[in-house]
């Protein structure tokens, strides 16, 4: 069971970091939100179109290592559509799942995260699209960086 399991977070993450979906300048964004991983050199912006309290749209530029675009990547199919509520709930969610491996619920393919806790350096790389993506929503403009965040 672990051996497949490990080949589907190793899959899942290959593809979504070769073939990140909504990788792009999302026009007419009205907020957006920088993300920094100084130890692996990750660089995101992650943009939103909100409508009142509702991702309508979602997507984001950059550079990083496979787990840092696979975890944003995989965010933005997650938030298109949700809530702030739905996101912000699910940032606390996936925040225990990257640094514990504990699967409180459904987390569907996102649960591929929770064997990251195993390589606590990769922690900052996982969690970084999820930070950024935080602070877009409060409309904090100032860039998010894991060496100011807690984890």
């Amino acid at each position: 069971m672990f051996e497949d399991f490990r080949d589907f977070y190793n899959q899942m993450i290959v593809d979504h970091s070769l073939k990140p979906r909504n990788f792009r300048l999302l026009e007419g964004a009205n907020h957006s939100a920088q993300g920094h991983n100084p130890i692996c050199g990750d660089n995101i912006v992650l943009y939103l179109n909100l409508e009142g309290d509702l991702i309508k749209d979602i997507s984001f530029t950059g550079s990083g290592c496979a787990l840092s675009t696979a975890s944003a990547s995989m965010l933005t199919e997650f938030a298109k559509g949700k809530t702030k509520a739905e996101v912000e709930k699910m940032f606390s969610r996936m925040r225990e799942l990257i640094t514990t491996g504990i699967v409180n619920g459904d987390f569907g393919k996102l649960s591929v995260f929770s064997a990251v806790h195993k390589r606590p350096e990769r922690v900052k790389c996982a969690i970084l699209p999820w930070h950024a993506v935080m602070a877009a929503l409060k409309g904090d403009a100032k860039p998010v960086s894991t060496e100011n965040e807690q984890t």
